[in-house]
């Protein structure tokens, strides 16, 4: 009988705890807002997110950008030309920490920025398209990367608690 009672007992704990974890949430104060560099730049700020509900355990924002590089390609004449593919840049990334454990569960993100960079070492001229088929007597000159997305996560001992995407409009979509 008292195994009975010490397993009832134990469920109950369980169950109590299970829905304590499920009704904490992150509440969205106000949505971070994305700023595009110019149409030259290769990163990305996010400012006015604000955030509570995240107790006391430390959170992590993370904003990680996207973007592809153009090149020129220089023939052997040294006449330029446009590349024909653009590839992957190098993401960017930048972490912060909210704030939260020392401000009563509430967080903000304070012009988080991060940046993509032109691959190292850079594509060879048949990866960019240069020369038609891609000689290898062409060389590729003058990275341009342009930022084609942006992620912000908010972790919490490694569990995401908050994800939203971000395009040019700013904006941003949930994950």
């Amino acid at each position: 009988m008292r195994k009975r009672l010490w397993l009832f007992v134990a469920a109950l704990l369980a169950v109590a705890v299970t829905a304590s974890v499920a009704v904490a949430a992150v509440n969205v104060k106000r949505y971070p807002v994305a700023t595009f560099g110019d149409p030259d730049a290769a990163s990305v700020t996010l400012r006015g997110g604000n955030f509570s509900g995240l107790g006391n355990v430390p959170a992590i924002a993370t904003l990680t950008v996207t973007a592809t590089v153009s090149y020129d390609c220089l023939n052997p004449q040294g006449h330029l030309s446009p590349g024909q593919n653009p590839v992957p840049a190098q993401p960017g990334a930048a972490e912060q920490d909210l704030g939260n454990a020392d401000h009563n569960g509430r967080g903000t993100i304070n012009d988080l920025t991060a940046t993509a960079t032109a691959p190292d070492p850079p594509p060879s001229a048949k990866e960019v398209g240069c020369g038609g088929n891609g000689s290898t007597q062409w060389t590729v000159v003058n990275p341009v990367v342009t930022v084609t997305g942006a992620n912000l996560t908010i972790t919490q001992d490694g569990i995401i608690v908050f994800c939203r995407n971000y395009t040019e409009d700013g904006i941003g979509t949930a994950c």
